[in-house]
């Protein structure tokens, strides 16, 4: 009977935990017009600044087929987001 007892009591403890931690997360999440807002409010939201990562982020990607391609070490170029040419060592 203690067991039972002891189960029960742990049950109701785990479910009051449970209760009190999803009361908080509801009273701490912001609103759906809060979360649009803050959205907006981002700086990856500009228009130039997703351009600027679209660029780098090409020019990472053909950087890395170029290095896939070739048997040089496409890294120990001096200014390695450019084009094969000099190996930039002297």
């Amino acid at each position: 009977m203690a067991a039972v007892r002891k189960v029960l009591t742990m049950g109701v403890v785990l479910g009051l935990g449970v209760g009190f931690g999803s009361a908080l997360f509801v009273l701490v999440t912001p609103g759906e017009q809060r979360t649009q807002e803050m959205l907006k409010e981002m700086p990856g939201q500009d228009a130039q600044r997703r351009a600027e990562a679209v660029k780098s982020k090409e020019l990472l990607l053909a950087t890395l087929q170029e290095a896939a391609a070739t048997q040089e070490n496409v890294t120990r170029r001096k200014n390695w987001m450019h084009g094969s040419g000099s190996s930039g060592r002297s």
